[in-house]
């Protein structure tokens, strides 16, 4: 009679466990031919146990909206350039190189996918939001700090920010050269660092 060899298991710290589910939801976004994404699917992969991540988690919403915050504060604040345009160019380029990598692709996806009508989840996703905008900010109000008459937040984001994740939700490549240098030198052009702001 053989005696069963217990299963050895390697414990995971809570950020070991954190930083697997995380990569786990990014490489399921990312890979086309992928299964659904969910729980079980995301513990198997990150090689945890699913009761975990709903005891740190709770549901799919808010991990999917922890693995867009944390994705977003990583990559910010951008360096100071010494201008407006500068800086305009340095988070445009940023952005460009982002959105061509399966990763990006797939944090521009789990933002839409932590979109739920829950009221409670929309004002944690409206936090997030406010996160990744505090970058533009910075470089608004080191811009002011300058002398420089930087554009409205709102202007940014309809002129710069938004032609990013449109062309990331819809799988379309920005042009190869000069895309950043366009975006920011219209939104400039049309009320920015060298024109008077109401």
């Amino acid at each position: 009679m053989t005696s069963k060899q217990p299963t050895t298991r390697i414990r995971k710290s809570p950020e070991q466990v954190r930083a697997a589910v995380h990569q786990a939801v990014v490489d399921l976004l990312a890979d086309p031919e992928g299964e659904d994404l969910n729980i079980p699917a995301i513990a198997q992969r990150a090689g945890v146990n699913h009761t975990s991540i709903y005891r740190r988690w709770g549901s799919l919403d808010t991990l999917l909206a922890d693995v867009v915050t944390t994705r977003l504060e990583r990559d910010s604040p951008l360096n100071d350039t010494g201008s407006l345009r500068g800086d305009l160019l340095a988070w445009a380029g940023t952005s460009v190189a982002s959105i061509r990598t399966p990763e990006g692709r797939a944090l521009v996806r789990a933002v839409i996918l932590s979109m739920p009508n829950n009221p409670q989840t929309q004002d944690e996703r409206a936090q997030h939001f406010r996160r990744r905008m505090h970058s533009i900010e910075q470089i608004r109000q080191r811009a002011t700090a300058r002398g420089e008459n930087p554009p409205p937040l709102e202007q940014i984001l309809d002129q710069l920010v938004a032609p990013f994740y449109l062309r990331a939700i819809f799988g379309i490549d920005p042009p190869t050269t000069g895309y950043p240098e366009l975006l920011v030198d219209r939104l400039l052009g049309s009320g920015g660092a060298d024109s008077a702001v109401d």
